[in-house]
């Protein structure tokens, strides 16, 4: 037994304080941060966070903070599209289809390596509790490779630079983990070995998943654990290391030297937390007797430091990158949006105002008149120009496929085919009949 390991056990609570413990299961502990106090006797924790009233059905902490996470993280990255040269509404298909491939590859990620918790008596798989995740079973290396893929796929569809756009939403993934962690927190999940730091935390949960565990940890990782002794609390390690890279990468995104830096910059952070963090868990998945997060995060740290120290040599001995945000491609696209959004609100205002005369009895025909000229079926769109019109995007290995995809996007009519959707399809009676759909 280690030096360390004695530590442990030094620092087990009493018998009487084991009892208290297992006889409140619905409370979490932090025996040894303070003296007499809220966190040392104890606070109650729910995993529900309400029931729908006339149901049986609940919404779990777990969900709604995941949920919560993905929404804020959205709002951000939304608002930083423009800055990094990205359409916004031509992201919003790939973002959502992200999503859907985040959650499935997550839920696949997690049961490939746990498969023998969703196998019935008879060998075959349990679909039910694969499906399940309410309770929990999510894996984050699982769920970034879902909504690259999927999302990769739109974004190309849509004709969108994708490495650009996964530094939009790098910083977002961050958002997404600091806050999704504290679910762990509210199904007592996500903890660690046993620790003597004063905010090392116990719980029922803590107590019962060790004394199950305690036998394996041995065999697989030669880690000798007390259920009787507090345990760290790794989500929260993993929350405020993802708020402090979140914060990093914030700053950092306008001293970015190329398309794609933030995305690998996060990658390493977040693998760099991850790699010492899964050493303390005692509910890692396994391959063999490796960890499988372990392994994952360490290769992500070096392949993510790899590339940006070649990315940044190239670039500096080119001499002549830019930015996609800079390129006469984004500033088309760009520019594309904003007489989207110019057009829906004059549009808008236009049809207020005749609604309001045809309420007052007042004439409209003008304003009808100059409604049918700038939407009408037979209006002009107005054209785009680019005065920047020599900025071609120079990325930084440049290919056949990576050209043509830009004459693509410089030719290609459809990223303007939403403003079709503007013109009615009659002129004298086009308000009328939009107010009869409405």
């Amino acid at each position: 037994m280690t030096a360390l390991t004695l530590e442990m056990l030094a620092k087990t609570v009493s018998q009487t304080k084991q009892g208290e413990i297992i006889a409140n299961p619905d409370k979490v502990y932090f025996p040894f941060l303070g003296g007499d106090n809220i966190f040392t006797n104890g606070f109650k924790l729910n995993n529900v966070m309400f029931k729908i009233p006339g149901t049986n059905f609940v919404i779990y902490w777990y969900g709604f903070l995941i949920a919560l996470g993905i929404l804020i993280a959205m709002i951000y990255g939304f608002r930083k599209m423009r800055s990094f040269g990205i359409n916004p509404d031509k992201a919003t298909d790939s973002i959502i289809g992200g999503l859907i491939g985040a959650i499935i590859g997550a839920r696949l990620y997690y049961v490939i390596f746990s498969l023998s918790d969703y196998m019935t008596e008879s060998g075959s798989i349990d679909w039910r509790a694969v499906i399940s995740v309410r309770d929990g079973g999510l894996a984050i290396y699982g769920g970034l490779i879902g909504a690259i893929l999927v999302g990769g796929i739109i974004a190309k569809i849509k004709k969108l630079k994708l490495i650009t756009l996964l530094d939009v939403v790098a910083p977002c993934f961050l958002i997404g983990q600091a806050i999704g962690r504290w679910g762990n927190f509210f199904n007592q999940e996500a903890f660690g070995s046993n620790t003597t730091l004063p905010w090392g935390m116990m719980s029922a949960k803590t107590v019962d998943y060790l004394g199950q565990v305690k036998t394996d940890l041995v065999d697989k990782a030669g880690v000798v654990v007390d259920q009787y002794a507090p345990v760290h609390p790794c989500f929260l390690y993993e929350s405020l290391w993802c708020i402090l890279g979140f914060v990093i990468l914030h700053l950092y995104a306008k001293h970015r030297k190329f398309d794609g830096e933030i995305f690998l910059m996060y990658i390493g952070w977040y693998g760099l937390g991850r790699f010492f963090i899964e050493m303390l868990r005692t509910d890692s998945l396994y391959l063999a007797n490796i960890k499988v997060s372990e392994l994952v995060a360490g290769t992500c740290v070096l392949v993510s430091v790899v590339l940006i120290i070649m990315f940044r040599s190239i670039v500096k001995r080119n001499g002549d990158y830019k930015l996609y945000a800079d390129t006469a491609l984004s500033k088309e696209q760009l520019a594309e949006y904003d007489m989207f959004e110019k057009m829906k609100a004059e549009r808008s205002e236009l049809k207020k105002k005749i609604n309001e005369a045809k309420a007052k009895g007042e004439d409209f025909s003008a304003l009808q008149a100059e409604y049918d000229e700038k939407f009408g079926k037979n209006a002009v769109k107005p054209d785009i120009k680019i005065e920047d019109s020599d900025a071609e995007y120079n990325p930084i290995v440049e290919d056949d496929e990576s050209l043509d995809l830009y004459m693509d996007n410089i030719e290609d009519e459809s990223d303007i085919e939403e403003l079709n959707e503007l013109e009615p399809v009659e002129q004298a009676d086009s308000i009328e009949e939009e107010n009869q759909d409405e």
